[in-house]
């Protein structure tokens, strides 16, 4: 019997900003490190205009406070 080799169904993918290795679950979007930052939709737009891809959550936090730090919240 052929053995098969369990590929994960999610892409691996660089973090736009960082380049860090992520796993984009676009298609499980709850269990996706990105859902854990909680973002305002000021906050999205913010990133959004700066990035097109997809972010490791470590700089959507660092981008989440940059916008806060710039809008003085």
């Amino acid at each position: 019997m052929n053995s098969t080799l369990k590929h994960s169904k999610h892409e691996i993918i660089p973090c736009e900003r960082c380049g860090t290795a992520i796993e984009c679950k676009a298609n499980s979007y709850t269990k996706c490190q990105c859902s854990v930052v909680q973002l305002s939709i000021n906050e999205v737009q913010y990133i959004s205009e700066l990035y097109d891809g997809c972010l490791c959550a470590k700089c959507l936090f660092e981008l989440q406070q940059e916008y806060r730090d710039e809008i003085g919240a």
